[in-house]
């Protein structure tokens, strides 16, 4: 719809062919690389829709023949399904019980190991992981050759986890951790006409009304912005018109999920 309308090969913002990164997010991807070399424990953990996805995304698809990227996202919070999929990932049976498969991925790792390659697994909604469970895997890991680096990715309440006293011992051993900030107004802009070229989209698609409009209304967050910016553009389009102006844009601020006052009770006094 938005393609052939405004004469595109590809949607703004599909990142099924080339991931973009704002600077700081480039940042964060050299310095976790690096880690791998070093046999790293590395913490990435920020709010919903502050681009922690794009960044595990970049990840999995940068060096695909060197950097050996499993990811784990659906581990039901039990060290027995994070071994099940890590199995699957590297393409080996689970057959024997749990000891088993551990020396049979240590084994796995070694032999990635000596054709020169780097593992970096990485947990998705790592906080929802128990510390019992993040000990297993930890111990795990340390039976790995060097050239890894086990990257945990979550919430917030992540850090939280490592920051108890109970679980000094897991903190310790992380090399590095970051949260993800909110962006500022300039750097959601900056992102959402980074993406218009990316396409080939003009930025005159929006007006400097609706661009700002669409900037403060994300609260500095990547998802809000996309899935706002997006919406615009269909209202557009629906429209037949080339341009969105405030008032495509105040036709999604109105709808329920982007009013923070739409689930408040009526006043039936």
């Amino acid at each position: 719809m938005i393609r052939t309308h405004f004469g595109l090969s590809r949607n703004p913002f599909d990142t099924q062919e080339h991931i973009a990164l704002m600077p700081h997010q480039q940042q964060i991807v050299d310095i976790l690389r690096v880690h791998a070399q070093q046999g790293g424990l590395c913490l990435l953990a920020g709010e919903p829709g502050t681009g922690k996805s794009i960044i595990k995304e970049h990840l999995v698809k940068l060096d695909p023949k060197t950097l050996i990227t499993p990811v784990i996202n659906r581990t039901l919070h039990s060290y027995f399904n994070t071994l099940r999929i890590l199995s699957e990932a590297f393409g080996l049976d689970m057959d024997g019980g749990t000891h088993v498969v551990e020396k049979r991925i240590i084994n796995y790792a070694f032999s990635l190991f000596r054709q020169g390659k780097m593992i970096v697994p990485i947990i998705d909604d790592a906080q929802l992981l128990s510390s019992e469970c993040l000990r297993k895997i930890r111990l795990l890991l340390e039976d790995f050759p060097r050239t890894h680096n086990l990257i945990l990715i979550g919430q917030p309440a992540l850090l939280q986890t490592f920051s108890i006293i109970s679980n000094e011992d897991l903190r310790s051993r992380v090399t590095y951790s970051t949260l993800l900030p909110r962006l500022s107004d300039e750097g959601i802009q900056e992102f959402i006409l980074d993406q218009f070229d990316r396409v080939k989209l003009g930025h005159n698609v929006l007006s400097e009304e609706a661009l700002d409009l669409i900037a403060r209304s994300s609260e500095g967050v990547f998802r809000r912005a996309k899935q706002l910016t997006i919406s615009t553009l269909i209202e557009v389009v629906r429209d037949q018109k080339r341009e969105a102006s405030l008032e495509h844009v105040n036709r999604i601020l109105i709808q329920p999920h982007w009013r923070r006052d739409a689930l408040d009770k009526p006043d039936l006094s």
